[in-house]
């Protein structure tokens, strides 16, 4: 990881590009074929049946929006991690390290309570970003953190 990349301006958002693309792309297709399904079936299906799967459709969109709204968002106070199920707030003191080994699916942070949580919002597999947001995120943490270094 390069560490002469400069701390970004606050605040920031880092967020996938494939995954969102992906996610709410399939999200569309599987939502319009749910609906042309219950338009075009045939007969012996009723509208309970119909209905159930313009829901179903919506059901598998909804989990594919959980997937596409993974980000980090870095402000003055702290990070705010939003993976797929659940939000984390952490302050600026609380973050020790952010690290992203070769062939990890997304960066890893540690806090000063012993807690590692995956930041799905950079995704590992899009390397050259990655690499970058997670130099940036370094950044921010060596520059507000508690632990600076000397």
């Amino acid at each position: 990881m390069p560490e002469s990349v400069p701390p970004p301006s606050l605040p920031v958002t880092w967020r996938p590009r494939r995954t969102r693309f992906v996610a709410y792309g399939s999200a569309a297709l599987i939502v319009l074929g749910a609906v042309a399904m219950a338009i075009f079936i045939a007969e012996p299906f009723k509208l309970p049946d119909r209905v159930g799967f313009v829901v179903f459709g919506c059901a598998v969109a909804f989990v594919l929006h959980l997937l596409g709204r993974v980000r980090v968002e870095a402000d003055d106070e702290g990070v705010t991690i939003v993976n797929a199920v659940r939000t984390h707030r952490y302050t600026w003191p609380e973050i020790l390290e952010v690290t992203l080994l070769s062939g990890d699916p997304w960066p890893r942070i540690d806090f000063s309570d012993g807690r590692t949580i995956g930041a799905m919002g950079i995704q590992g597999s899009e390397k050259p970003r990655a690499v970058r947001a997670t130099a940036e995120l370094a950044a921010l943490i060596r520059e507000r953190g508690e632990a600076r270094e000397a």
